[in-house]
């Protein structure tokens, strides 16, 4: 049993990253997960968990966390009618199915290979929002069917890979059509609730009955993380949606890029590391 100064420690660190990730759960319409999962490898790690389960469970139980703080961003968002609704709408399958996708491919990728493609599509997301915001675009309409059904397919399918909320791409697409940013984010918020719900019935179904998990976990999900985190989170996240339609256009775009580029470090150095 680890000493009491070190529980109360990782305690309090669950609480920041919470804070941490409900406010950018507001500002950039994500889950927090890219926050979250690396906290939770941590702090499972230190408690003594099985290796073969820490990453499925840090994942999983981030994931669980992203249905709560999107349904609360999204309705944040909502509220102040920035959000794509019809687009929503037409993703109500597509964004759900490569969620589900998403933890069937997980069972044939490598840990290491999925922190690379993170790290490589943040880099490549954070130089078009740096460099490219004003000057490269695909066009001024959103694609019809099939290809919008295709695109948020692949949002589910890449987001339920790396158990974020799919803000990282949703933000992308829509700004690459001409959307506005804030549009982007307000959406991205309902695009994270279409993708937490299944990807987390997913990971509670695949970690049912595997050894070594932590008291009080269903599945790969542990509910003493989530207890933790879960009011501190739901507390700030509309404060974060507030903040982002405050923010200038640019500030905001930049800000999600420098957001990008520190999560394609933290991979990076993980798996140097």
């Amino acid at each position: 049993m680890p000493p009491i100064a070190d529980i109360l420690l990782f305690a309090a660190m669950l609480a920041i990253a919470g804070g941490v990730a409900g406010l950018l759960a507001g500002v950039f319409g994500i889950g927090g997960g890219a926050v979250l999962v690396p906290v939770f490898y941590q702090v499972f790690g230190y408690a003594g968990i099985p290796e073969h389960v820490i990453m499925h469970l840090a994942v999983g139980t981030s994931t669980a966390l992203i249905v709560p703080t999107s349904i609360r961003s999204f309705r944040a968002h909502q509220k102040r009618g920035a959000v794509d609704t019809a687009l929503l709408k037409g993703w109500v399958v597509a964004v759900p199915l490569g969620a589900l996708l998403a933890t069937v491919v997980a069972a044939y990728v490598s840990s290491a290979g999925l922190r690379l493609f993170f790290a490589v599509m943040g880099l490549v997301l954070a130089a078009r929002m740096l460099f490219l915001s004003n000057r490269f675009h695909l066009g001024t309409e959103l694609p019809g069917q099939p290809s919008r059904f295709l695109v948020g397919t692949a949002i589910g399918l890449f987001s339920g890979l790396m158990g974020v909320g799919g803000g990282v791409f949703n933000n992308t697409f829509m700004t690459l059509y001409g959307r506005p940013i804030h549009q982007a984010v307000a959406t991205s918020s309902g695009v994270g609730v279409l993708i937490s719900i299944p990807a987390f019935l997913g990971f509670v179904y695949a970690g049912w009955g595997e050894s070594g998990l932590p008291p009080f976990s269903t599945g790969f999900v542990n509910w003493i993380a989530f207890a933790v985190i879960f009011p501190i989170a739901m507390l700030v996240t509309p404060y974060g949606a507030q903040l982002a339609h405050k923010l200038k256009k640019r500030q905001l775009e930049v800000g999600f890029a420098v957001f990008l580029l520190f999560v394609s470090a933290r991979f990076f150095w993980s798996l140097v590391g």
